[in-house]
């Protein structure tokens, strides 16, 4: 025996649910975005310029440009981290190669999620929706621009990392 116990085994199990607790707990208590950033992003969502908005909020072009600068990097933190916390419970599938047609993604998914006796709970065209949307800056036309680690969990649900 590896001199690990039973015990150790669920304690590091508990120990990863505590983590991703503390994790969530953290970014809801505090927030990830200030009310000056989530105010900038509802006028860019409306369509206003960042000069639009300046004048509004009376402050510069460059601060505003700031400022939604640094709102989009706390939300692709955060978008991190719940990658991060939703791989905790699942297993990695597979690794899409750079260069990978979109359309072959599916059938490489589906065979290595059968080797493991794992049902996908995606179709087809709601499995590339979801791989897409969840990193499109990794895809050009319908190809793989970089490596995309591919994570299940027992109920079928996919994560990509």
């Amino acid at each position: 025996m590896s001199g690990v116990s039973p015990r150790g085994v669920g304690q590091e199990k508990v120990n990863e649910k505590c983590l991703s607790l503390m994790i969530v707990s953290s970014i809801m208590k505090d927030g990830l975005l200030t009310d000056r950033q989530k105010e900038v992003l509802r006028y860019r969502k409306q369509g206003l310029t960042q000069q639009q908005i300046a004048d509004i909020i009376q402050t510069s072009k460059a601060n505003v440009c700031t400022i939604e600068k640094s709102a989009v990097e706390n939300i692709k933190r955060a978008k991190e981290t719940l990658e991060f916390l939703y791989t905790l419970d699942a297993t990695h599938l597979c690794t899409i190669p750079t260069g990978t047609d979109l359309l072959d993604v599916a059938t490489t998914i589906y065979e290595e999620a059968e080797k493991m006796g794992i049902k996908v709970k995606y179709d087809t065209i709601s499995l590339i929706n979801k791989m897409r949307d969840s990193a499109p800056e990794r895809f050009k036309a319908r190809f793989v621009k970089e490596n995309i680690d591919v994570y299940i969990n027992k109920d079928g649900e996919l994560y990509f990392g």
